[in-house]
């Protein structure tokens, strides 16, 4: 039996992250959303993700800081959630940099709801 897999989503963008939610509810996903980093960290204490789909720019704390600190979680499984960049500025970063971050894979904006599915199911297989 398949239990219900959690995704966490971080976006600033309310747009961006209701289309994402519907989209991922629709194929069984729940879904937990939140605007910055550090609201991400607040979660991690207290409950399990299958992934962590991260905005790279948000207030408070930015999806790199985030990432870097979720790696650096004490608890191993948490440390190891895959972690998928949002950006709408890829030009800023190479995938070295989203990699040195701990990003397991990186969607580009306009999202690609397809792909975003895709990479999701994947990675939560």
């Amino acid at each position: 039996m398949s239990y219900t897999k959690h995704v966490l989503i971080a976006e600033d963008s309310s747009v961006i992250q209701n289309l994402a939610r519907k989209i991922l509810e629709f194929q069984n996903y729940e879904i937990t959303a939140v605007k910055n980093g550090e609201q991400v960290l607040q979660l991690l204490e207290k409950e399990d993700f299958d992934i962590i789909l991260l905005d790279i720019n948000m207030p408070v704390m930015d999806g790199m800081e985030c990432a870097r600190s979720i790696r650096a979680l004490s608890d191993p499984k948490k440390a190891q959630t895959p972690i998928v960049a949002i950006t709408g500025n890829a030009k800023n970063y190479s995938d070295e940099d989203f990699k040195e971050a701990g990003f397991t894979d990186a969607l580009m904006k306009p999202l690609n709801f397809d792909r975003l599915v895709e990479v999701v199911a994947k990675l939560t297989e």
